[in-house]
Order: C-alpha cells, then sequence, then structure tokens
C-alpha cells in the first residue's frame, strides 16, 4: 500500500506522489479519506501544507490518531459506520515520522529505516561504543510499527538488530515493558554479530550469481533544458551538447546537415527543394519553422524514432567527443524538455519523452561497443 503512486502537474514538471489512507475528523464524523504526499515535501489533506503544517493538523487532531468510541464514520458516497471497538495502530509522531519516510523514498533519499541501516554497517564494522549509542538513536527514531521491518527478515524480525543496539547488562532496547524485555548479555550479543555477518556473506554470494542487477544505485536525472544562446552556444556548453540543436553537422546519405534538428526535419519530407532549404536554413528553429508548413511523408509518424535514433547515433559516432560527454552522464535518466511535441518531451501530463529515452538507448551501445559487444545497429532512415 505505501508502493503506490501518484503525481502533480507544477509549472509544467511533474511532482512524483503517493498516497495512504486516514481519518479526517471532520466536525465530528471521522472520513475516510487518502492523505496525497508529493516528493518536494507537499502534503494534501484537504488543505495543501508541509511536514510542519501536518505536525499540526495531527496536534488538532483534523488527521485522527485516536478514535472516540461511538463516533460516526463515513467512506464519501459508499459507505457510513459507527465505530465501536477502533484500534489505531500509530500515534502522531509515528504518523509524522512515517510520511517524512515517504518524502525521502520519493526523493531516493534513505528514510529512518534506511538511515538505521547505514549505521548499523558502521557499527558493525567498528564496534565502538559511541557508533553503537548512534544506532540505537536511529533504531528508536523508526516509528515503532515500522521496526519489525528493517532488517527485511520475518523469522528473526528485528531482534538481532535490538540486541547490538543494546549495551550488555542493559534492558534489549525497543518495545515491551520492562518485566518482558531481558537483559542482554554478551552471548546474546556475539549470536547477533554471527547472524549479521552470516548474512553478510549470503548477501555477496547473491549478488555474485546474480547476472542482472537492477536494484545498483542510478545516478541522478540529467536534465536537457532548452536554452537560447542570443551570442551563439558557448564554447563550453556542458551537458547541453546533447540537446539536438547543439551545432554538431552529421553526415547522412551524402549531405551534411548542421544539427541534428536540421536532419530529422529535412528527412521528414519528400519534396527535395524544401528539404534543401531546410538543411541550409540558418538555425534549428528556422528549420522547424519550415517544415511546419510541409505535408510530412507518408506514415512519418510510425517511422520517426527509428529516423531519430539513426540521426543521434551518427551525431555521436561522428563527434566522438560529445560521446564522452554522453557515457559521462553514467545510468542517469535524461530528461529532454522544450517547446514542441509531447511525444519527444518531458513534462507536463503527456509527456513521453522519447528523445531522452532514445540518448538513454544511444548512450548504452556506446558502451557496449566500447565493450567490444557488437550492437547491430543500421541507419534506418535510408
Amino acid at each position: 500500500m505505501l508502493n503506490r503512486r501518484t503525481y502533480r502537474v507544477v509549472d509544467g514538471e511533474r511532482i512524483e506522489g503517493t498516497w495512504r489512507p486516514i481519518f479526517i475528523n471532520n466536525g465530528g464524523t471521522y472520513v475516510l479519506t487518502d492523505l496525497l504526499i508529493y516528493a518536494d515535501g507537499m502534503i494534501d489533506c484537504w488543505d495543501t501544507v508541509d511536514l510542519d503544517g501536518l505536525r499540526t493538523k495531527l496536534e488538532q487532531g483534523w488527521i485522527a490518531t485516536r478514535i472516540e468510541p461511538g463516533a460516526r464514520a463515513s467512506a464519501g458516497d459508499l459507505a457510513g459506520w459507527v465505530m465501536h471497538d477502533a484500534s489505531v495502530w500509530i500515534d502522531p509522531d509515528d504518523f509524522l515520522v512515517q510520511v517524512a519516510d515517504q518524502i525521502d523514498r520519493l526523493n531516493d533519499r534513505p528514510d529512518s529505516t534506511g538511515r538505521c541501516l547505514l549505521a548499523l554497517e558502521r557499527y558493525l564494522t567498528s564496534r565502538s561504543d559511541a557508533d553503537r549509542r548512534t544506532l540505537a538513536g536511529l533504531y528508536l527514531a523508526i516509528p515503532a510499527m515500522d521496526r519489525r521491518y528493517a532488517l527485511g527478515d520475518m523469522d528473526h524480525k528485528d531482534w538481532p538488530l535490538r540486541v547490538v543496539c543494546t549495551e550488555a547488562g542493559d534492558l534489549l532496547i525497543g518495545e515491551g515493558a520492562a518485566g518482558h524485555r531481558p537483559v542482554v548479555t554478551h552471548e546474546m550479543r556475539q549470536v547477533a554479530f554471527d547472524y549479521f555477518a552470516e548474512r553478510d556473506r549470503s548477501v555477496a554470494e547473491y549478488r555474485r550469481r546474480e547476472p542482472d542487477d537492477p536494484s545498483q544505485p542510478r545516478r541522478a536525472p540529467v536534465q536537457l533544458n532548452a536554452v537560447v544562446f542570443p551570442k551563439g552556444w558557448p564554447k563550453d556548453a556542458g551537458v547541453l551538447v546533447l540537446r539536438n540543436e547543439y551545432p554538431a553537422p552529421i553526415e547522412h546519405a551524402g549531405r551534411l546537415y548542421p544539427t541534428v534538428t536540421h536532419a530529422y526535419w529535412a528527412l521528414s519530407t519528400r519534396d527535395p527543394e524544401v528539404a534543401e532549404r531546410i538543411r541550409t536554413a540558418p538555425r534549428p528553429h528556422d528549420a522547424a519553422q519550415i517544415a511546419e508548413g510541409t505535408a510530412r511523408r507518408t506514415h512519418w509518424s510510425d517511422m520517426r524514432a527509428a529516423v531519430m535514433a539513426a540521426l543521434l547515433r551518427a551525431k555521436y559516432a561522428q563527434h566522438p567527443a560529445l560521446a564522452d560527454q554522453l557515457l559521462a552522464t553514467g545510468d542517469a535518466p535524461i530528461r529532454y524538455t522544450g517547446l514542441g511535441s509531447d511525444y519527444w518531451l518531458t513534462g507536463g501530463q503527456k509527456g513521453a519523452n522519447w528523445i531522452g529515452r532514445l540518448l538513454e538507448l544511444v548512450r548504452a551501445e556506446l558502451t557496449a561497443q566500447r565493450e567490444g559487444f557488437p550492437t547491430g545497429t543500421g541507419d534506418a532512415t535510408r
């Protein structure tokens, strides 16, 4: 339920989000609804707030973490009922942390559990008391109902983590009355350390066997925003050399085109006179404007992705320095923005980002080629 995704659009930019069910205390009636949580930290609970605003809503009881017996409840037009024996499993503080955790996950940052596990790695290496105390604090910062899932082991749950957090001779850290928590011994701690050592060995073995690991960290997205340089492109344009308007002449079918944009629009028409006017247009913008008034090739919409892919391959094959720039983006998602077709661009609610996707494809092909792996790519524009 915590992995569901939604989004909202702000100034043409898609802001990723998720949601979770909540009860809102609306004048004494508990209304079952959704709390919408977004990557930019904004939260919608019939009012748009940030985490501080959410804390206020919890303090006011607007978002209910306690339900009065006999209270009425509803789920919109679906149903209504009376609460007779309601159990709420989370308190306001833990609820706030869970929402903050969801914001962290939307931004690919470690959440409270992730921060605890990073501290666990440090402590297992150092075995210093200072690192143990840090680990214990981060363990207790995880919402109580989420702690048992921290290790992803439903047989042992969080027991080994609780033990290594606790100094020998102290009561076991975590939930439970003092009379029900054991005193941790040196033997218990050794068993817990052995558990983590065995777990590390198992993980290392699994990774050696795993031929294709999609969980490896990815770099932050590369944003290729449309930029106008009135005095011409600067000598060092950085990652913007990956844009199609960048002046990197490409040769195709015996003709030289100033940019990918020129080539794409010239190839979109079968009229040789118009194609030549597009090819020799002073700027990429002029090339696109000339093409606007010209009929496209038959089935152009069905073939245009192949044409663009072939032109991008030509650009980076004919300009090794630009290929190096593309490869330097690693495995980062490439987002290509601007004004024009939603088919090619990202942004808004319909952007398919096909230029960005094709750049990622060409990048993968270049990597494979430099590793001596044949990609078998051909020229789809002939």
